[in-house]
């Protein structure tokens, strides 16, 4: 007499316990067809963005499920036009309040921290750049043909980089690019200083592995 394969036999012993897993995942799969795992409606990039303001047709509106939803995402009736995008998103991409330019991005920073305006003097500056670098701010000022040149000192060391608003286009052409810095009271103070005084100039840090 020909025996049952062992497999079979394995099978044919646990047949009943088989059915009913296989009624439950049945079920499970009718039950999220029908009832759906529930969603939030939030804001996201409706097309690749560059850091600068936000306009109307910047964001759409897309669901996620509950679970995956970032924190701090914004929602739809947020008022977002003109404020100021931190750095790029990929279509698609939640838009959260760390994002954007404003109290909530600096406050990661540290308490009492600013988000401080400075405007460089070479136009090329700004494109070697991304939000999160660490640079330093130098000043150079104009010197005479027959003035010794002096050392070009360091305004300040080791700033963050917060944002890069895109150029407005009613800025003059012989401006420079502004960029955003993450500083504290005084250093703010001491920029705004240099700017009047002295062309500012960036030097960027390696990165760290």
């Amino acid at each position: 007499m020909r025996q049952t394969a062992p497999p079979l036999r394995l099978i044919n012993r646990h047949r009943r316990l088989l059915a009913v897993l296989l009624a439950a995942t049945a079920t499970w799969c009718v039950t999220l067809a029908v009832h759906p795992p529930p969603t939030t409606a939030i804001l996201a990039a409706a097309h690749d963005l560059k850091s600068g303001p936000l306009t109307a047709t910047d964001l759409t509106v897309i669901h996620l499920p509950d679970h995956a939803v970032p924190d701090g995402a914004l929602r739809p009736g947020t008022p977002l036009t003109g404020r100021v995008l931190a750095a790029p998103l990929r279509r698609g991409e939640p838009l959260t309040d760390l994002r954007l330019l404003g109290p909530t991005l600096v406050d990661t920073y540290g308490p009492g921290m600013r988000a401080t305006p400075v405007r460089l003097h070479d136009p090329g500056a700004a494109t070697l750049v991304h939000p999160g670098d660490v640079i330093d701010v130098i000043g150079t000022t104009t010197q005479w043909e027959d003035t010794p040149t002096p050392p070009t000192p360091t305004v300040i060391p080791s700033l963050t980089v917060i944002a890069l608003p895109a150029p407005n286009p009613d800025q003059p052409t012989d401006s420079g690019p502004l960029i955003v810095l993450a500083t504290t009271p005084d250093q703010a103070t001491r920029l705004a200083h240099a700017a009047t005084t002295a062309r500012l100039s960036i030097a960027l840090h390696g990165r760290t592995p």
